[in-house]
């Protein structure tokens, strides 16, 4: 008497062990590589070179914004910028600054922004340096 097993065996041919082996193998070191990926990127990104933190902003007058933020940022850094823009009651952009952090200040620096009209609020894009693809 034979088995469903055994008969689908003589028809089409049993797998063999070794491409099981393979194929069990290939399979983890497609994991093994995803994980050090994983690894890498949770690592390179969680510490960035600088990054910053908009603690409040003021309107000061017509022309006239500032910020206040906080910088976090490695000593020997080179080339550090932030960037804020200042937005009008109509979503418009009324002044935009490039602000190069100094150490010497502390963390806490306030930023001041001169725009075309009125501005109703401040956005801080954040920090980058030389190396970081987007602001933080």
């Amino acid at each position: 008497m034979s088995t469903t097993d055994d008969s689908l065996a003589a028809r089409y041919g049993a797998p063999s062990r070794v491409r099981r082996v393979g194929r069990l193998a290939l399979a983890v070191g497609v994991v093994v590589a995803f994980l050090g990926w994983l690894g890498w990127a949770i690592l390179f990104h969680s510490n960035p070179e600088i990054s910053s933190e908009e603690i409040g902003h003021e309107i000061i007058d017509d022309h006239t914004a500032t910020i206040q933020v906080r910088i976090q940022m490695d000593e020997d850094l080179k080339d550090p910028r932030c960037s804020l823009r200042a937005i009008s009651h109509d979503k418009a952009v009324v002044g935009e600054t490039t602000y190069v952090p100094d150490p010497g200040k502390g963390q806490v620096q306030d930023i001041e922004v001169r725009t075309d009209r009125r501005a109703t609020t401040v956005e801080w894009l954040g920090c980058k340096a030389d190396g970081q693809p987007r602001y933080r």
